[in-house]
């Protein structure tokens, strides 16, 4: 049952504390991973979807026929779903486009920056106990809106060798270039490395487990990532006039997602918290992964009494969650005071699955608290900046004798000596 906590009576490490527990060993299987994708390449990814995946695609790459068959005998209300998502997806991204600025102001001198698309992406989708076209949407739309010239998505097939229809349908209609059958570290590394089926990328994003956490960490700095993501968080801010059913279902969307997902009610009123909890025990056996909601709840969910919703809100900004709900009347009353949130959805009427799917901000955010210094997965993580810098002769002139002072400053002679060469008799 999960647990209700006052306020008044808590230490902060209760407030705080995600009960995450990673494998023991997991950087070293890792890292044995790594090692053998960078050495043997399909051979290896072969053996290790064989051994994860119980099968063994003898063309890992997914061929065109493939991907027109699964959107020939999709659900046709799904493929409108999906197109509908696009077109919200993209209306939201394509606002963040910008573009670079140049500084003249006749002087001699010119100085700017530049935008570029990264040229090569590959996005990580996960399989397994469930499927993701709402990830292979999230992470392409905004790599095409910035003008990256490849996707390369990865993501691993089933039993049979296969790859969802709805995971490729999304593909499809996101404009993904080549879909990868493999999945796990493996698939990271050989995104890292490139193999003779998988072409080499410049910055991996994408949601994963443990396995595929450890494999981005590790290879940043070869490759760029978007992030490290831990398991699932929301965070519902709610008053005393919510409907606890709704708020449990809230809360159960994000305990289904993982046995290691965090769910976490902030209220001001004492009935809701012990009608909430009820209310999470009557829809738990409703849930066809009851067993990973109740492992969520039970390890990591809490309810929480705060003072009034001003208090709410400080502790909200203190977990920093994934999601944030405020469940309120007068939500926008609340919003300037969030300071730490991934994707905060505003009233009664918002329900975190929404911008799961359809609303158009991304659903690849920041958890374990790391919302308190990063960001939503955007346009700008598919663009890199540049800048130039433009003098002339007589604008270099004017400045020459600083340049060399604060070389001089810095030990660094041979800086000075660069720009005062150039006017030396």
């Amino acid at each position: 049952m999960i647990k209700i906590i006052d306020i008044e009576n808590a230490e902060k490490s209760d407030i705080l504390t995600r009960d995450i527990k990673l494998e023991s060993g997991v950087e070293a299987i890792v890292s044995d991973i790594i090692a053998n994708v960078k050495a043997n390449g399909d051979k290896a990814l072969r053996e290790y979807s064989l051994k994860f995946d119980g099968s063994c695609p003898e063309n890992l790459r997914v061929t065109q026929e493939e991907i027109d068959s699964a959107y020939e005998n999709e659900d046709k209300a799904f493929i409108e779903t999906l197109e509908t998502a696009k077109k919200n997806i993209w209306a939201f991204h394509e606002k963040q486009l910008r573009s670079g600025f140049r500084i003249d102001e006749g002087d001699g001198i010119i100085a700017g920056q530049k935008i570029t698309p990264i040229e090569k992406v590959g996005i990580y989708v996960p399989g397994g106990t469930a499927s993701y076209p709402s990830t292979v949407l999230m992470n392409a739309i905004p790599a095409k809106i910035a003008g990256v010239k490849e996707i390369i998505m990865v993501t691993p097939p089933d039993k049979q060798g296969n790859i969802p229809s709805a995971i490729l349908c999304a593909a499809k209609i996101a404009g993904v270039d080549t879909i990868i059958k493999t999945g796990g570290a493996q698939a990271v590394a050989a995104l890292a490395y490139g193999t003779e089926s998988v072409p080499k990328a410049d910055k991996i994003v994408g949601p994963g487990n443990v396995f595929v956490a450890t494999a981005k960490r590790m290879l940043f700095g070869l490759v760029d990532i978007d992030m490290i993501a831990g398991p699932s968080e929301i965070l519902v801010l709610a008053d005393g006039t919510c409907n606890p059913a709704y708020v449990a279902a809230d809360l159960l969307s994000q305990a289904e997602h993982d046995k290691l997902a965090s769910a976490v009610l902030v209220t001001d009123s004492k009935e809701l918290a012990i009608a909430v909890q009820a209310e999470i025990e009557r829809q738990l056996p409703l849930l066809p992964r009851e067993e990973i909601a109740r492992t969520s709840i039970d390890t990591n969910g809490k309810i929480i009494i705060a003072s009034d919703l001003e208090q709410g809100v400080e502790i909200a900004n203190e977990i920093a969650p994934e999601h944030l709900e405020v469940c309120v009347d007068e939500p926008f009353a609340l919003l300037d005071k969030i300071k730490n949130a991934g994707s905060i959805f505003l009233g009664k009427n918002a329900p975190e699955a929404l911008g799961d799917y359809l609303a158009g901000p991304n659903h690849t955010l920041p958890t374990s608290g790391t919302a308190k210094f990063s960001s939503p997965l955007s346009v700008d993580d598919f663009v890199k900046k540049s800048s130039y810098l433009y003098y002339t002769e007589e604008a270099l002139g004017k400045v020459k004798d600083k340049i060399v002072l604060f070389a001089n400053r810095e030990g660094l002679q041979a800086h000075g000596r660069s720009a005062a060469i150039r006017f030396e008799k």
